[in-house]
């Protein structure tokens, strides 16, 4: 029996309506629909938490937030846990991630044998916002109540060098798994 590769796309505030067969007729993406045509997909399915984090962490251990411990952003991901990376090396698989995933705490990989790109949150604790002070920036990179009353057009920022950046380390990943010699399913 061949195992077949597995590619998980996972993207912060995506709905099925911004899919290619969902009502936003405005939306081409011929790529995303022949990669959708020849995939799994979970039309009717539900995160375990609003926001990124605990929601990441529920995905990756098919646990709830209250037995993770991970209930906001700037919570520790426990490194006990054990997640789908570490089922799948353990099946065999070669396991590879780029992209924000806010792994709080020590532990960056959470299974995964190798990460293309680091965190675009850093992974310590000091970022953990006084939401007393909705107005109070922790540093520059960091977003607040401003990067929605101040949303508009821009050039360029942090967030989307950051994107540029895993696309093109993922991307390439891609192309070298398509060419290399390792037998193994990803």
């Amino acid at each position: 029996m061949t195992r077949p590769n597995i590619l998980i796309l996972m993207v912060d505030q995506l709905n099925g309506t911004l899919f290619p067969d969902g009502p936003a007729d405005w939306l081409h993406t011929p790529n995303l629909k022949k990669l959708a045509e020849r995939s799994v997909r979970f039309r009717n399915c539900y995160t375990a938490s609003p926001l990124c984090a605990p929601g990441r962490a529920s995905f990756m251990s098919g646990e709830l937030p209250s037995v993770t411990g991970v209930y906001d952003n700037a919570a520790e991901f426990p490194s006990d846990l054990p997640t789908y990376a570490h089922h799948l090396r353990r099946a065999g698989y070669h396991t590879c991630l780029s992209g924000k995933m806010h792994f709080v705490g020590p532990d960056q990989m959470h299974g995964f044998e190798e990460r293309l790109t680091t965190d675009i949150y850093p992974a310590d604790f000091g970022w953990t916002p006084d939401y007393r002070k909705p107005g109070e920036r922790i540093d520059w990179w960091y977003h607040n109540m401003g990067s929605v009353t101040g949303s508009g057009v821009a050039e360029i920022s942090n967030q989307m060098e950051y994107d540029d950046e895993v696309a093109y380390h993922a991307t390439r990943k891609v192309y070298d798994l398509g060419r290399r010699k390792d037998d193994r399913p990803w």
